[in-house]
């Protein structure tokens, strides 16, 4: 009798590997459309937070505020084995690099009916650029 589940993605992307009633674990695993070029929206969920482990590699997590269309951002530089929450109704991201493997836990289905987005401006985008490239500069002469 097999008691332990267990689950492996290695393909590129977004995977919600286990949706179980309440919650789900996916990957979210480098693809180059979730590289720090590619980024041009946020996006925010309304009735889950949303847990982040870096599993292997680099990876930036951004979380944003929008007031008067200015944006305001908040990054880290994440650790491996470090449990990182964006709390519900925060506007996020995340910046993966080649090689880069993250866990994510949430309400189940939450991505497939719990988000919207919000389409960053060209001056955004480039402020985003900058501050995420900030955040890697400073982590790697530290």
């Amino acid at each position: 009798m097999k008691l332990i589940e267990s689950y492996v993605y290695n393909g590129e992307g977004y995977n919600p590997s286990l949706v179980s009633k309440g919650w789900q674990v996916a990957y979210l695993n480098y693809a180059p459309s979730e590289s720090l070029e590619e980024i041009d929206r946020l996006d925010i969920h309304f009735e889950t937070d949303e847990v982040f482990v870096l599993l292997e590699g680099t990876a930036v997590l951004i979380a944003a505020d929008f007031s008067q269309g200015n944006a305001h951002y908040d990054t880290v530089f994440m650790q491996p084995g470090v449990i990182y929450n964006i709390p519900c109704k925060t506007w996020h991201q995340i910046a993966l690099y080649p090689g880069s493997r993250i866990c994510i836990v949430e309400k189940d289905n939450t991505h497939v009916s719990d988000f919207e987005y919000y389409n960053l401006t060209p001056e955004q985008k480039k402020q985003l650029v900058d501050v995420v490239e900030q955040c890697r500069f400073l982590h790697l002469q530290s």
